[in-house]
């Protein structure tokens, strides 16, 4: 328990929920990493599209960029709208089941968990290859880097949302305050060039150009560069992780991470024009990425960009820190609707969503894994989900306010019809562009997801069916039932349990299945004079030893003939069958037993015996 606890924290509890939530500061870090980090993948995905027109694709990053930042401010104004309107959580999920119905509502929800699992992926895939650009020997140990990453982010996020947000915080000011500022001085250095500035470090000489450009080309590029807008329905979903006045808190922070990510998107895309940064191959021996690029040929491969590619390193890793402060939310919202297992809607130790969190953190590791952890290969799954769960949400949006009426709910309908117009021509864009690429292994997966959730729901359907009744408790015409004890020798465990047994019923058998003459001829004679003489001194019925010979060894076939015959000679009886069972008090203990009775519960629990009940007797090894 000491180590648990130092690893993630004493136990929470509940009544200091409200110590766990956060202001603005803390809220960047935590609901603002996936957006703002999306700055170093996003126009280096749009660059690699561009590869194939040599030179002259870095002149088509500028105008598909602010193309980029028109639609994310869209899309700003309109998540504006859904937190003031859903203070308690306004997600994909939530507007679209509530004002478009449960099917609109469910497919946001698969898209919104498949885009979660893709922002964990992207993000460490992303930051690895920061790292590898900067140490180019650790290359071929990427995916290990990915994985281990991954298990860090784990733990820190088990440890509670306000924790993960503040152990964040530094991180992430320190890439805005190295990235912005190295953007800041190559601003300088290109406006003082006439818009030529000399690179420190050259970048690597572009490819020619194999294709010619074309509409397709640069509607490919645009799909990729709008993975820069994904994460920014994050903080319309964790509006409950803010502080009174949540809303205020809440839109602060969009305010800021929206701001903040235009900017850079910005200063990058003109920064690359200017010192004629492009793409390199991703996974290619001498990897180079954009940011790596750019902050070398501003400030040199000094103090200043070791720093600054080791702070864009980490933040584009915790960013996944977003999708483990939503994802579980996200889950939980969907389990009380009754669409996932009910073990999503509980808290753990720690106040979070534990069940969420370890699912996401295994679904992430087995996508690093089937991709090797290179982010490009990522890209094309990548923005589907994001940009359906954009456009239903701002749907929802529009039919939220027509419900309402009034002229300022026309005017936010406008605003939000403005949004979903908006994001429902990029998503067309991204399906055709990336379809062939992989999206379409996106469009299977979300028709799989929503299917699973309707059977999840048809299931729970089912088990309130079976077990509703109006039948009232017949308290007439009752016996105890018959106890059948599984006894292997005379033990504590053994006399604890027939004591337990007897308790219930006058009518208990010790069955004994026996694989060897010797030990039974011993427990025969242990029987007479530990059980029957007690017994019969103190005047109470004794236990029945029954003996069931098995020569091959076999203990479930001998225990289901004993319980078929009693059923028989005893119709309408009810059976209890006892299971004594040793608890091990070292972890290490489990090693050195055989747990045959966990096996024997669980093989009763699923024989389908209507009359049978397993009563589990433990007896704690002590020392």
């Amino acid at each position: 328990m000491a180590l648990v606890d130092w690893l993630f924290g004493r136990p929470l509890a509940t009544a200091e929920e409200d110590r766990q939530r956060v202001g603005t500061w803390a809220g960047i870090p935590m609901l603002g990493l996936d957006a703002l980090s999306s700055a170093a993948y996003g126009p280096e995905a749009a660059l690699t599209i561009l590869l194939v027109l040599g030179a002259s694709g870095i002149e088509h990053i500028g105008p598909i960029t602010l193309l980029i930042v028109a639609l994310l401010t869209v899309v700003y104004f309109s998540y504006r709208q859904t937190i003031a309107a859903y203070p308690n959580g306004g997600g994909s999920y939530t507007v679209a089941k509530e004002n478009l119905g449960t099917a609109p509502g469910l497919l946001a929800a698969a898209a919104l968990m498949i885009d979660y699992v893709l922002v964990v992926a992207v993000g460490i895939s992303a930051g690895i290859g920061a790292l590898v650009s900067a140490v180019p020997e650790l290359q071929r140990h990427t995916l290990l880097l990915c994985l281990v990453t991954l298990g860090m982010i784990t733990v820190v996020n088990l440890r509670g949302v306000r924790e993960s947000g503040m152990a964040f915080a530094l991180p992430t000011y320190l890439f805005l305050g190295t990235l912005g500022g190295v953007i800041v001085v190559g601003l300088a250095k290109a406006a003082l060039a006439g818009g030529h500035p000399d690179p420190v470090v050259p970048p690597p000489e572009l490819p020619k150009a194999t294709e010619a450009v074309g509409w397709w080309i640069l509607a490919k590029a645009f799909a990729s560069g709008c993975t820069a807008m994904t994460g920014v329905e994050a903080v319309s979903n964790g509006v409950a992780a803010f502080r009174e006045p949540c809303v205020q808190y809440a839109r602060k922070t969009l305010t800021a991470v929206i701001f903040l990510l235009a900017v850079l998107l910005v200063g990058i895309a003109y920064l690359c024009q200017a010192y004629g940064i492009g793409a390199t191959e991703p996974g290619a021996e001498k990897y180079n990425s954009v940011l790596s690029q750019l902050v070398a040929a501003i400030a040199g491969r000094g103090v200043v960009y070791y720093v600054t590619i080791g702070a864009v390193l980490v933040v584009l890793c915790l960013s996944a820190n977003t999708a483990f402060a939503d994802f579980p939310r996200l889950c939980r919202a969907v389990a009380q609707d009754g669409f996932l297992s009910n073990g999503f809607a509980f808290r753990g130790r720690r106040l979070v969503y534990t069940r969420g969190i370890v699912v996401l953190t295994f679904l992430s590791a087995v996508l690093l894994v089937a991709f090797d952890g290179v982010t490009d290969n990522l890209i094309p799954l990548f923005a589907v989900g994001a940009f359906l769960a954009f456009t239903l949400s701002q749907i929802g949006m529009v039919a939220h306010w027509l419900r309402i009426g009034g002229h300022r709910a026309r005017l936010a309908a406008v605003v939000n019809g403005i949004g979903a117009t908006g994001t429902a021509v990029a998503l067309v864009v991204i399906l055709v562009a990336k379809f062939i690429e992989g999206a379409w292994v996106t469009v299977a997966l979300l028709a799989g997801v929503v299917v699973a959730f309707i059977g999840v729901h048809r299931h729970y359907r089912e088990v309130a069916r079976a077990l509703r009744t109006d039948e009232p408790l017949d308290p007439s015409d009752l016996h105890p039932p018959l106890v059948v004890l599984l006894v292997r020798g005379w033990s504590r465990i053994t006399r604890k349990a027939l004591r337990v047994g007897m308790g219930m019923s006058p009518e208990v058998y010790a069955l004994h299945i026996a694989f060897d003459e010797f030990r039974l001829r011993d427990l025969e004679d242990e029987w007479a004079r530990y059980v029957a003489d007690p017994c019969g001194k103190a005047g109470v019925p004794s236990p029945k030893l029954v003996v069931y010979p098995s020569p091959y060894r076999r203990l479930f076939g001998p225990l289901m003939e004993f319980i078929a015959e009693l059923e028989k000679t005893h119709p309408g009886r009810q059976l209890a069958i006892i299971v004594p069972e040793l608890v091990e008090r070292r972890w290490y203990h489990v090693f050195l037993h055989n747990h045959t009775a966990a096996v024997i519960k669980g093989y009763l629990y699923f024989s389908g015996l209507e009359r049978v009940a397993v009563v589990n007797v433990p007896w704690y090894l002590k020392g």
